[in-house]
C-alpha cells in the first residue's frame, strides 16, 4: 500500500478515536476511557476544520499512481471526512432534542456495554461519568443556541424527551445505569463497594442535576417555542433544505434528491403489494391487503407475549442461520454473536465486537412491549441484525486486520452497512432460512417499514408532511403495529435522513449482482461475489460498484 496514504488514514483514525472516546472505548480503546465526546460549539469548529484538512490531503494523492486498494481507501477517506464535516456545518446539535437516541436513552444500553479489566480503568470510568454530566452541560448550552438562533425541535421531541427525563431524574439512585458499570474481576468486595460509593456519590451529586439542567431547558425554554408537529421535519427550518440534502449525501453515498427517492419508495410499495397476495394470501385466507395489514397488525396469535419469547424466537434463527453459511460465504467471522434482552432504545440494534476481544458482537431486542413484535418478524430482524446481516459483516471488516487501514474497518457506511442488512433478509430467502410461510411474511413486512421509510423520511423533511401525515402513511402501507409505527416516524423525524440508506443501499448492493451475473454467466460465484462486496471494509456504493465490477472481470 502506498505508505503515505496508509499514514494519512491512521492518522485519521488516531483523530477520530481522540475526538470519540465512546467509540474507542467500545472497540477496546482504553486510552480516552475517562471522558464522553465534547459537543461544545468550539469543538464543533475544531472537527470541521480538521475533517476538511484530512478530506483535502486525502484529495491530494493522484489516483493513477494508486493501486486498486489504495483508491479504496482514499476514497473511502474522503467521503467520511469531507461528508462529517459537511453535516457537523449544519449545527443539528442547536436542535439536538433526541427520544430515541438522546442521552437519556443510551446511557441505559451502553454504560453497561464498556468493558472494564483493570483498577485504572474503574478510575477511568468515574471520571468519565464526571464527562457525561459535562456533556450534557454542553448540550443544553447548544439548545440555548439554537433557540436564540431560530431552530428548534418539534413539540413531540419535546414532550418524549422530558417525560423520559422526568424517569430519569425520579429513579433511585440505586437503579442508575452508571452503577449497572463493569468493574473489574479482581476487586474485593471493599474495593467494589468503595468503587460504587464514588459512583452513587457522582450520580446524585453531578450527573443528575445535569439531567435536571437539561430537562428544564428542554421544558422551560425550547417548549414554549417548539415548532408543531405539522412542521416536524427539517423543511420546518428556514435551512431545512441545506440540512436535509446534506443528510441525504452522507446517508446514501450518492448524488440523489429527495423526490426521486420518495419515488422509489412509492414503487417499491406498488411492488410489495403483490408479493403480499402471493405469499400472505394464501396463509390468512385473504387476498385484501387492508385485512392481511389487519390481520398480522392485531391477530394476538401472531404476536409474542413475553421478552422471553422474543429472544428465544431469535436465538433459534441465529442458530439456523450459523448451520448455512459456509455454503454462501467464502470467508466468515471468528468473534460469535449473541441476543441480548433491553427494554430502551430502538426496537432491535447490533453493537459490534471489541478489537480486543473482551466482548464477542451483541444484538439487542427491544422488549420493552413485546406485544409489539409478531411471531413472523423475529426470524427477518435476527438475519438483518446478526448473521447474516450485520455481524457477518462487521465482524469480517473488524478481522481483516492490518489488510486495511483501521478506519475502513470501524468506520460505519450506513448505505453500505444497512443496505448489506436488508440485502441479507431477502438472501436468507434464497438460503431457505425461514421456517414458514408466515415467517416470509415478515421479510414482507420489513420490506414494507424500509420502503415506507423512503417515502416518510422525504415526506416529512422535504415534502411538508407533517408527522401525522407520516404516521398514516406507514398505517395504510405495513402490517406495523401502531406503537411501532409511532416509534419508528419519531426515529425517522430524530435522525433525519438515515432511514432512507437501508433500501437504497439493498436496491444498489442487488443491481450490482445481477450485473456481475450478466457479466460472468457461468463464473458467477455467489461465494466469490459476497467475499468482494465484504473483503474490503466499510466503503461508499460507488467505491463498492467499483470493487464489484474489477473483481467480475478480472
Amino acid at each position: 500500500m502506498n505508505k503515505d496514504l496508509r499514514a494519512l488514514a491512521d492518522e485519521y483514525w488516531e483523530h477520530v478515536l481522540r475526538t470519540n472516546p465512546t467509540n474507542a472505548h467500545m472497540l477496546g480503546d482504553y486510552r480516552y476511557i475517562d471522558r464522553f465526546e465534547d459537543v461544545s460549539r468550539e469543538a464543533e469548529d475544531a472537527e470541521i476544520a480538521a475533517r476538511r484538512a484530512f478530506a483535502d490531503r486525502a484529495r491530494s494523492f493522484r489516483t493513477s499512481d494508486l493501486s486498486s486498494a489504495d483508491r479504496t481507501t482514499q476514497e473511502t477517506l474522503i467521503y467520511e471526512a469531507a461528508s462529517s464535516a459537511a453535516v457537523s456545518e449544519m449545527r443539528q446539535g442547536e436542535f439536538g432534542i433526541d427520544p430515541i437516541f438522546g442521552p437519556q436513552v443510551v446511557a441505559d444500553v451502553l454504560i453497561p456495554q464498556m468493558t472494564v479489566e483493570t483498577a485504572e480503568h474503574a478510575d477511568g470510568m468515574l471520571e468519565k461519568f464526571d464527562s457525561f454530566a459535562q456533556m450534557l452541560d454542553q448540550s443544553t448550552q447548544r439548545l440555548r443556541e439554537g433557540i436564540a438562533n431560530g431552530r428548534v425541535n418539534a413539540e413531540f421531541a419535546v414532550t418524549k424527551a422530558v417525560g423520559q427525563l422526568d424517569a430519569v431524574i425520579a429513579a433511585p439512585v440505586e437503579n442508575s445505569p452508571f452503577l449497572k458499570a463493569q468493574i473489574p474481576e479482581s476487586y474485593s468486595d471493599e474495593e467494589a463497594t468503595a468503587w460504587r460509593d464514588r459512583a452513587v456519590a457522582i450520580v446524585r451529586n453531578s450527573i443528575n442535576p445535569a439531567f435536571e439542567r437539561y430537562r428544564d431547558v428542554i421544558r422551560d425554554e425550547v417548549g414554549p417555542v417548539a415548532r408543531s408537529d405539522e412542521k416536524a421535519g427539517l423543511f420546518g427550518l428556514d435551512d431545512g433544505d441545506l440540512v436535509y440534502s446534506r443528510l441525504l449525501d452522507k446517508y446514501t453515498t450518492l448524488a440523489m434528491q429527495a423526490e426521486e427517492i420518495h419515488h422509489i419508495g412509492l414503487e417499491q410499495i406498488e411492488k410489495l403489494a403483490g408479493e403480499y397476495h402471493e405469499i400472505a394470501g394464501p396463509v390468512l385466507g385473504t387476498t385484501s391487503l387492508e385485512d392481511i395489514f389487519r390481520s398480522l397488525r392485531e391477530d394476538p396469535d401472531l404476536h409474542h407475549t413475553t421478552g422471553e419469547g422474543v429472544i428465544a424466537a431469535s436465538e433459534a434463527a441465529f442458530a439456523k442461520a450459523k448451520a448455512e453459511m459456509g455454503d454462501w460465504f467464502g470467508r466468515l467471522p471468528k468473534s460469535d454473536c449473541f441476543v441480548q434482552e433491553t427494554k430502551s432504545g430502538p426496537v432491535a440494534f447490533y453493537f459490534p465486537p471489541a478489537d480486543d476481544g473482551s466482548r464477542e458482537g451483541t444484538f439487542f431486542m427491544n422488549t420493552e412491549d413485546p406485544t409489539s413484535w409478531g411471531t413472523f418478524e423475529i426470524e427477518a430482524t435476527a438475519f438483518h441484525e446478526g448473521i447474516p446481516g450485520h455481524h457477518l459483516q462487521i465482524a469480517i471488516a473488524h478481522e481483516l486486520g492490518d489488510a486495511i487501514p483501521a478506519f475502513q474497518r470501524h468506520a460505519f457506511i450506513s448505505a453500505y452497512g444497512e443496505g448489506w442488512g436488508l440485502y441479507t433478509e431477502r438472501l436468507a430467502d434464497e438460503m431457505g432460512l425461514y421456517t414458514s410461510e408466515l415467517d416470509r411474511i415478515g421479510m414482507l413486512q420489513a420490506d414494507s417499514m424500509r420502503a415506507c421509510r423512503l417515502v416518510v423520511d422525504t415526506g416529512m423533511h422535504a415534502l411538508g408532511w407533517s408527522r401525522q401525515q407520516g404516521i398514516d402513511y406507514v398505517a395504510s402501507n405495513s402490517p406495523m403495529t401502531m406503537h411501532s409505527i409511532v416509534e419508528e416516524i419519531d426515529r425517522y423525524l430524530s435522525y433525519p435522513g438515515q432511514a432512507v440508506s437501508y433500501m437504497v443501499g439493498r436496491i444498489e448492493i442487488q443491481r450490482m449482482r445481477a450485473e456481475a451475473e450478466a457479466r460472468m454467466g457461468d463464473r458467477f460465484d455467489i461465494k466469490s461475489f459476497h467475499d468482494a462486496v465484504l473483503g474490503s471494509g466499510l466503503v461508499t456504493l460507488p467505491t463498492l460498484d467499483r470493487i464489484v465490477k474489477e473483481w467480475s472481470t478480472s
